[in-house]
């Protein structure tokens, strides 16, 4: 489950880059429009993990379904704000949110590295509803937990959102 767990954030994250590439931002990117562009994994559109759902289904079945995570919690994918000195505008970064993750789960995905140092486009992660990423941009850009704190702060049903430009 934690392999399978790798895979889908790399493959969304690889999939949802390309897909707004030449954008320049992420402005209408939700759940539902990810599924709709044919981005997110099968596997992970309503109860697909149980009875291997395609991703043909029609629009209106995947309008009405949510994305899980091999560990059956709720996956949210959101536009987010990167700012820099030179940018500040809504919609320059996107987050993969993954709840209901066992505490072993939490750990090894919190330290996880998604890309390291600025440039990468991985910002960085944050374990539960509140608190700081990780990284932040341009401070500690690209920075996963180290293991003593994701010890700390992984519970039980933990929620984790990673953050990417």
């Amino acid at each position: 489950k934690l392999n399978n767990t790798m895979d889908q954030i790399t493959m969304l994250v690889t999939n949802i880059r390309t897909m707004y590439g030449t954008q320049g931002n992420y402005v209408g990117l939700n759940a539902r429009q990810a599924v709709k562009l044919g981005i997110v994994p099968a596997v992970m559109i309503g109860d697909g993990h149980d009875k291997g759902d395609t991703i043909g289904e029609t629009t209106a079945a995947a309008d009405s379904q949510t994305l899980t995570n091999p560990f059956k919690g709720d996956v949210e994918i959101a536009t987010t704000e990167v700012s820099t000195s030179q940018d500040n505008d809504a919609a320059t970064g996107f987050r993969l949110t993954y709840k209901d993750l066992p505490k072993e789960a939490c750990i090894a995905l919190a330290t996880a590295d998604f890309g390291s140092g600025a440039g990468s486009g991985f910002i960085g992660a944050k374990i539960g509803a509140s608190g700081q990423p990780s990284g932040t941009y341009g401070t500690n850009e690209g920075k996963a937990y180290d293991m003593p704190t994701a010890i700390t702060n992984c519970t039980e049903n933990a929620q984790i959102t990673w953050y990417f430009y």
